[in-house]
C-alpha cells in the first residue's frame, strides 16, 4: 500500500463531510464515493450537490471517483473511511446505529492489511471498543494484526466556503506508528493546512468531542446573558459589542443552537463520562440554556405582541429561515422547528419561507410546506427572522407588516426600521 496506484479508497456516507473528502481524494487516488441513498447517488453521477458544498465543476474536476450505493463495489478498497452522521435518540443518548452498519458492510469487505478510518464525531473509546469488534466479528480477522484502525476526525463547518476541507488542520492517528504515518502521509496529500498527530485514537476522539462542547457552552453563556439582560430591558447585543472593545473578550453571540454538531455532539462526551461515573455538570447545563432558548425566542415576541395589542391566537406570523445556519440548506436538528410548533401550541398561523433549503427535504423531514419569497403577499402580525440568509436582505418586508406589527430580528442584523431583537 505504500505505492500510490496500490491505496484504493472508499469513502463510506456523502453527506457535508464525505462528499468533499472523496472528491479530493479522488483527485490523488482511485476512491470509491459510497453512500445507501441511491438517489443520493444518482445526483453526484450527473455532478450536482443537494448539500450546495461542491459546484458541478468541482464535482468534475474529480477524476479517479466512482460513485456507487452498491455494496460489492467496495471489495477493492483498501482503505475505508467512515463519514456517515452520529445523531442521538429522543433520550438525548448516542444513536450509533449509523456507524456500527457502516463497520458491518466494510468488515464484509474487509482484507488483510487493510486500514479503517473514523471520521464522524464519536465519544472517546467508540473506535476500538465499540466499531473493532464488529469490524472483527464480520472479517474473521484479528485487529492489530490483520487489519488497522485510525481515527481523524471532521472539521468542515456546513456551509462555510472559506474554511473548506483542504484549509482546516487535520487530526490524525492511528492503532500503532506505522498505520500513524501512512495515514498522516495520505491525508496530507490533500490537506493544505497540513496535519495534527494525536498520540493516540482515544486522544484524537476526545479532542474532537470538546471542540463542539467548547463552543455550546460559551453560547450558553451568551443566551444566559440574553435571558438576564431581557429582564433589565437590556439589548444583549449592545452589551456585546460594547464588551468586545476588549482585546481578549470572546465574539460570541446569542441564538438558537441546531445543526449535527454543536447541538448534539456534548451528550456523547456527556454520555460517556457517565458511565465512568462522573456525570457533567457544566456540559449539560450548557445543552439545557441552549436547548430552551426556542421558547424564550417566542415568549419575548408574544409579549411585545401584547404590548402591541395585537391577539395572539390566529395571529399570523411569517417565519424567516429553517435551516440551521445562514446561506446553507442543512435542515437536521434546526431549532427553528421548535419555534414554529410553540407558536402554533398558541393557535398561530404560521407561513415559513427559506429560498435556501430544498422544499423537499423540508416537507419529509419536518412536515412543512415553504412558501416562496415571490408568493409573500399578504400581511402578517409578525415577521420572525431566525436564520439570516443573504437573500432575505434583498426583500423589505415591511411592506408585509399590519399596523403596530413586530418584527423579530434573531441576529439583528437588519437596519432603517424598529426591530425587535435579543
Amino acid at each position: 500500500m505504500e505505492n500510490k496506484e496500490n491505496i484504493k479508497i472508499a469513502v463510506i456516507g456523502l453527506g457535508y463531510v464525505g462528499l468533499p473528502l472523496a472528491i479530493n481524494f479522488g483527485k490523488h487516488y482511485n476512491t470509491i464515493g459510497f453512500d445507501i441513498d441511491s438517489e443520493r447517488i444518482k445526483e453526484l453521477k450527473d455532478n450536482f450537490d443537494i448539500t450546495k458544498e461542491l459546484t458541478s465543476e468541482q464535482i468534475k474536476s474529480s477524476m479517479n471517483i466512482h460513485f456507487s450505493n452498491s455494496e460489492s463495489d467496495l471489495i477493492d478498497a483498501n482503505v475505508y473511511i467512515v463519514t456517515v452522521p452520529t445523531p442521538i435518540n429522543k433520550s438525548r443518548e448516542p444513536n450509533l446505529s449509523p456507524i456500527f452498519n457502516a463497520s458491518r458492510t466494510i468488515g464484509k469487505y474487509l482484507n488483510k492489511d487493510d486500514i479503517v478510518v473514523y471520521e464522524s464525531t464519536v465519544y472517546p473509546g467508540c473506535t476500538e471498543e465499540d466499531c473493532v469488534p464488529i469490524l472483527e466479528s464480520e472479517s474473521n480477522l484479528k485487529y492489530k494484526k490483520d487489519f488497522f484502525c485510525g481515527y481523524s476526525p471532521e472539521r468542515i463547518v456546513p456551509g462555510d466556503k472559506d474554511r473548506t476541507l483542504t484549509k482546516i488542520k487535520k487530526i490524525v492517528s492511528g492503532t500503532d506508528k506505522k498505520t500513524t504515518i501512512f495515514l498522516d502521509k495520505l491525508y496530507n496529500s490533500i490537506i493544505d493546512a497540513g496535519t495534527f498527530i494525536a498520540s493516540s485514537i482515544k486522544v484524537a476522539e476526545a479532542a474532537k468531542s470538546i471542540e463542539n462542547a467548547q463552543r455550546d457552552i460559551n453560547i450558553a453563556f451568551v443566551n444566559e446573558l440574553a435571558l438576564i439582560f431581557d429582564r433589565m430591558d437590556i439589548n444583549t447585543n449592545e452589551v456585546l459589542e460594547a464588551a468586545s472593545t476588549k482585546w481578549n473578550f470572546l465574539p460570541f453571540k446569542p441564538g438558537l443552537v441546531g445543526g449535527h454538531c454543536i447541538g448534539v455532539d456534548p451528550y456523547y462526551l456527556a454520555y460517556k463520562s457517565a458511565s465512568y461515573g462522573h456525570h457533567p455538570k457544566l456540559i449539560l447545563a450548557g445543552r439545557e440554556i441552549n436547548d430552551n432558548m426556542s421558547e424564550f425566542v417566542v415568549k419575548k415576541i408574544m409579549n411585545k405582541m401584547v404590548k402591541n395589542d395585537i391577539l395572539i391566537e390566529n395571529s399570523s406570523i411569517l417565519i424567516l429561515g429553517i435551516t440551521f445556519k445562514e446561506n446553507c440548506p442543512d435542515i437536521r436538528n434546526t431549532k427553528v422547528i421548535d419555534v414554529i410548533n410553540f407558536f402554533k401550541q398558541f393557535k398561530c398561523n404560521v407561513d415559513v419561507c427559506d429560498p435556501v433549503a430544498d422544499k423537499e427535504q423540508v416537507r419529509e423531514a419536518l412536515d412543512l410546506d415553504l412558501i416562496p419569497m415571490k408568493k409573500i403577499n399578504k400581511k402578517y402580525d409578525c415577521v420572525v427572522k431566525l436564520v439570516s440568509h443573504e437573500e432575505f436582505d434583498k426583500f423589505n418586508f415591511t411592506n408585509q407588516m399590519v399596523e403596530n406589527g413586530v418584527i423579530f430580528d434573531l441576529k439583528g442584523s437588519w437596519e432603517g426600521f424598529e426591530v425587535l431583537t435579543l
